[in-house]
């Protein structure tokens, strides 16, 4: 059955959009997705389903506000989507620390304007590369003063988004290739 790689936007940040992932694991496996897979607490789920990513999207989006209340962003790629993510890399040459190297995940394209002011905001040493619906970042100096960063990880892109680093980018990749638990 295909793979799937959920990733919820801003949940169990301090006390806001507050799930327990065993809860959430335990909504998805009733909503009948196969092999539900959880990682940290920060809304990272590798599951199966036949249905494409998009419609998996959907549903949990509205399973997600119906069990717990919450109307959260979500951005599913299928398992063969996420392998072309980190097989594509384009800063792979020049983001050597992978907690400062990040993938912003959209629900769409990016419209342009938001390309360029993209590039007004990046620092001297910030690196970004759009690619289809994702936006590849590299922070050396770090996120927490980075307008680039405020802007990738805000809501000014115009499209639902959600960033990972690059080490949470490929554990996600690698627990979807691992065998089925049934």
């Amino acid at each position: 059955m295909p793979r799937h790689i959920v990733l919820l936007r801003g949940i169990n940040i301090v006390k806001r959009n507050r799930i327990a992932m065993p809860a959430l694991r335990a909504a998805l496996e009733a909503a009948r997705f196969g092999d539900v897979k959880t990682y940290v607490q920060s809304g990272n789920v590798v599951l199966t389903s036949t249905a494409s990513p998009d419609r998996v999207a959907s549903r949990v989006h509205a399973l997600i506000k119906k069990e717990f209340g919450l109307d959260i962003a979500v951005v599913v790629r299928s398992h063969v989507q996420f392998e072309q993510v980190v097989r594509r890399n384009p800063l792979g040459s020049v983001a050597k620390d992978p907690k400062r190297h990040l993938v912003t995940f959209l629900g769409s394209s990016l419209p342009a304007p938001i390309k360029k002011k993209l590039r007004e905001v990046a620092g001297p040493s910030e690196r970004f590369a759009v690619h289809d619906r994702e936006i590849y970042s590299w922070h050396p100096e770090g996120i927490g003063r980075s307008p680039l960063w405020e802007r990738l990880g805000g809501k000014s892109l115009g499209v639902i988004a959600t960033s990972r680093n690059w080490s949470t980018v490929t554990t996600l990749l690698a627990m979807s290739e691992e065998p089925s638990d049934r």
